[in-house]
C-alpha cells in the first residue's frame, strides 16, 4: 500500500540528511527559497553538530544578502563544499570561500540550472559553449574561487574542430524544493509561487541519484484535490513535506505575497511612478534607445533593472517582450530583492528551459550591469579581490544574445551627478575607476563578441562606448561634459577616438522623452543613411508600420532622391526587425521593392530576427524573381 502522508515537521525532515551529502537546492533570491529546512537544517547542527561536511549545489544565490536563505547554513563544519551559479547574495558562504573554509566553484547559472536535467537522465554531464574565454574556461580557472578548490569540474572538447566546455554531473544525495500547495500523496503544485525555477528538474536529478526528496509548502490539500495540470513535482518524486510557518514562506524577500507576481491576476500600470532624473535613470533611458521595437529583452540585475520603468513610462512595453532568467516572459521585471519576480508577466516557464530560449540566440537584446570594463572591451560582475559576487546567468546571455548593453555608472563611490535642461554636471566625482587596465576576472570576453561581430554598447551617465575590433571606441559624449576631465582623465587607458556625437539632450531633461514616437516613428529620411565613398545604403525599418499606399511611394522616393545624384548603383541593407506590412499594400509594397532593386541597387541584403517575416520576404522575393535571401542578422547577411 503506498503512504498516503508524507507530511512531517521540519526537523523530521532534516533528520534524514547524513553527513557528506550532496544537497540541491531551489531559489532564486527569495523567490522560491525553502527557508524553513534550512532553518531547521541549522538549528540541527548547531545543537548536535550534525551532519557535517555538506555539498551545496545551486544555480542562483538563495539569500537576501545577509542571513536568510543559505546564509543560515554557513557555519564551520556543516558545509564542506559548495557549487553555485551566483554569491552576491549569499555572502556568508563566500567569506568561508574566501577564508578557503570551503571548496567553492562559481559556474554559469544557466549551465547549473540545463546540468540538473543531465543528472536527471543519468547522463555524464553538459555539453555547453557558455563560458568559452572566461574564468569558467579551464585554461582560466575553471571556475574555482579559491586554492583548496583543486577537482576539475569543467574541462575542454573538441567536436567538429570546434571547441566545447563539458561540466561534469554532480550526484545529487538531497534535493530541497519549495511549493505552494502538498496533498498527503506530495504531490506539489505552484499556483502562489512567482517562478517555476528548477523544481522538476532538481528531483528528478536527486531520484536519479537514489537520492531523497523535501518539499517545503505554505498549506495542506486533501487527497486528490490537486488538479494534475496544476501538479509541478509528481508525488512520487517527493518523500516528505514540510508545512512552513509564513514567515518562512514569503513569496519574495521583499513582498509577502502579490497576486500579480504569481499571475492570478493583473495590476494597472499606470499608476506606476516615474523614477526620479538621476545617474540611474538617464543611464536607463540612454539604454531604452536602444530597445528593438517587436523583440525579446532581458534585463540584467542591478542598472538595468530601471529599463523597465523607463519602458512603461514612455509607452514601449507594448512594443517589447521583456524577461527575466528565471523564467519570466512580458510584464514588468521587478528589481532589489523582488528581482527575478514580475509584474503582469505573459508566462512563467522553468529556469532551465528560459536558458535553453536564451543559449538559442532567443533573444535581441540584453542590458546587463558592469562593474568593471578594459580597453578590450572585457568585463568583470564577477569577483573584486576577496568579494565573489558570482556570474549568475550573465555568461550565459552575453554570449548568446544578438546586441548587448553594459549599463553602469562612470566612476563608483560617492559619485552625484545634476542633470536639467538638457544638461550634465558632476557634482562629485566618484571614488573608484570602473574602466582599469585589466579587469580582475573576465565574466565577458570583448575579444570574442568582436570577432563574432557582436554589436556591444557601454552606458554611462556621461558617454557611451563601443566594442570595435580595435577595443573600446568613444562614441557618445553627454552635453556639459568635458571629455579630457571628465573621462579620459579618469580612465586607466585611452580609448579608440573615433568621431563621437553629444547624447541626446532628452536624456538629461525632466519631461518623458517621448521615445515610442522616437523609435516607432521616426521620420523616413531619418531611416536611411548613405555611405557614399563605399557605396552603401543603409535603411532601417526597424518597427516601420506600412499601412498606406502613400508610405510606400516615399520610400520610393526616399530612395531615388539619395542615389540617383551619385549616378551608379549602390549595395543595400536594410533592417525590417519589427516593421509591419498590412497585406493591404503588400503588393504595392513589394513591387516597389522589386522596382527600387532593378533601378537602384547592385546587391541587396535584407535581414530580420523574425521567422514569419524572413519566410514572408524570401516568398515574395521569389515570386518577384529576386534573390530570395532575408538573414536573421546583419552580421549573418554579411559574412554569407
Amino acid at each position: 500500500m503506498p503512504i498516503r502522508d508524507k507530511v512531517v515537521s521540519a526537523d523530521e525532515a532534516v533528520a534524514i540528511i547524513r553527513s557528506g551529502d550532496m544537497v540541491a537546492t531551489s531559489g532564486f533570491v527569495g523567490v522560491g527559497t525553502p527557508d524553513a529546512i534550512f532553518t531547521a537544517l541549522e538549528k540541527r547542527f548547531l545543537s548536535s553538530a550534525e551532519p557535517r561536511d555538506l555539498g551545496l549545489l545551486f544555480a542562483a544565490a538563495p539569500g537576501d544578502g545577509k542571513d536568510r536563505g543559505l546564509n543560515r547554513l554557513a557555519h564551520r563544519g556543516l558545509i564542506r563544499r559548495a557549487v553555485g551559479g551566483h554569491w552576491s547574495l549569499v555572502p556568508k558562504l563566500g567569506r568561508m570561500a574566501a577564508d578557503n573554509l570551503i571548496e567553492a566553484w562559481n559556474l554559469p547559472l544557466g549551465c547549473i540550472s540545463q546540468l540538473f536535467r543531465e543528472i536527471s537522465g543519468r547522463r555524464p554531464g553538459l555539453l555547453s559553449r557558455v563560458g568559452l574565454g572566461t574564468f569558467v574556461d579551464p585554461r582560466q580557472g575553471g571556475g574555482k574561487l579559491n586554492a583548496i578548490s583543486t577537482r576539475d569540474l569543467v574541462r575542454v572538447m573538441e567536436i567538429d574542430g570546434q571547441e566545447w566546455l563539458f561540466y561534469q554531473a554532480i550526484p545529487v544525495d538531497v534535493a530541497i524544493l519549495r511549493g505552494t500547495t502538498a496533498d498527503p500523496d506530495g504531490n506539489i503544485s505552484m499556483e502562489r509561487e512567482a517562478l517555476v525555477l528548477d523544481n522538476l528538474a532538481i528531483a528528478m536529478a536527486a531520484k536519479a541519484s537514489k537520492g531523497f526528496v523535501i518539499a517545503q509548502v505554505e498549506r495542506l490539500a486533501a487527497a486528490d484535490a490537486i488538479p494534475a495540470r496544476q501538479v509541478v513535482v509528481p508525488g512520487s518524486l517527493v518523500d516528505c513535506v514540510v508545512l512552513a510557518p509564513p514567515e518562512h514562506h514569503v513569496q519574495t524577500y521583499q513582498t509577502a505575497y502579490n497576486p500579480a507576481f504569481s499571475g492570478q491576476l493583473r495590476v494597472p500600470m499606470d499608476r506606476i511612478p516615474p523614477l526620479p532624473l538621476d545617474e540611474r535613470k538617464i543611464i536607463a533611458r540612454r539604454c531604452a534607445m536602444e530597445l528593438p521595437m517587436g523583440g525579446v529583452v532581458n534585463l540584467g540585475i542591478g542598472m538595468p533593472e530601471a529599463v523597465a520603468a523607463v519602458a512603461r513610462e514612455e509607452n514601449l512595453l507594448e512594443q517589447v517582450t521583456l524577461t527575466a532568467e528565471p523564467g519570466i516572459f512580458g510584464g514588468i521585471p521587478q528589481g532589489g530583492l523582488d528581482f527575478g519576480a514580475a509584474l503582469n508577466p505573459s508566462a512563467i516557464i522553468a529556469q532551465n528551459q528560459q536558458f535553453d530560449f536564451y543559449d538559442g540566440g532567443g533573444l535581441d537584446l540584453a542590458c546587463l550591469g558592469m562593474a568593471q570594463a578594459d580597453a578590450l572591451g572585457n568585463v568583470n560582475v564577477s569577483r573584486f579581490g576577496d568579494r565573489f559576487a558570482g556570474a549568475g546567468g550573465f555568461i550565459n546571455i552575453t554570449q548568446n544574445a544578438r546586441a548587448l548593453v553594459f549599463a553602469g555608472t562612470f566612476t563608483a563611490g560617492g559619485l552625484r551627478v545634476e542633470a536639467g535642461q538638457g544638461h550634465l554636471r558632476i557634482a562629485q566625482e566618484g571614488r573608484c575607476r570602473k574602466f582599469v587596465t585589466a579587469v580582475e576576472q573576465v565574466t565577458f570576453n570583448g575579444a570574442l563578441a568582436a570577432a563574432a561581430g557582436q554589436r556591444v554598447l557601454y552606458v554611462t551617465e556621461r558617454c557611451v562606448f563601443q566594442l570595435t575590433p580595435a577595443g573600446l571606441a568613444l562614441v557618445e559624449v553627454a552635453p556639459g561634459i568635458d571629455p579630457e576631465r571628465d573621462i579620459l582623465a579618469l580612465m586607466d587607458f585611452r580609448p579608440v577616438m573615433a568621431e563621437f556625437k553629444p547624447m541626446n539632450d532628452r536624456l538629461f531633461r525632466t519631461a518623458a522623452m517621448g521615445l515610442d514616437a522616437m523609435l516607432l516613428n521616426r521620420p523616413l529620411a531619418e531611416r536611411f543613411t548613405l555611405d557614399a565613398a563605399r557605396s552603401m545604403l543603409f535603411i532601417d525599418l526597424t518597427g516601420y508600420q506600412v499601412r498606406r499606399d502613400e508610405q510606400v511611394e516615399a520610400v520610393r522616393k526616399q530612395v531615388r532622391s539619395m542615389i540617383e545624384p551619385l549616378g551608379r548603383k549602390v549595395t543595400a541593407v536594410i533592417d525590417y526587425d519589427g516593421c509591419v506590412i498590412d497585406p493591404g499594400v503588400a503588393e504595392t509594397w513589394f513591387d516597389m521593392v522589386r522596382d527600387v532593386h532593378g533601378r537602384y541597387y547592385d546587391k541587396a541584403s535584407r535581414y530580420t530576427t523574425s521567422a514569419f517575416m524572413r519566410l514572408k520576404l524570401g516568398d515574395e522575393l521569389r515570386r518577384r524573381e529576386m534573390a530570395p535571401h532575408v538573414f536573421e542578422s546583419a552580421g549573418r547577411s554579411s559574412a554569407e
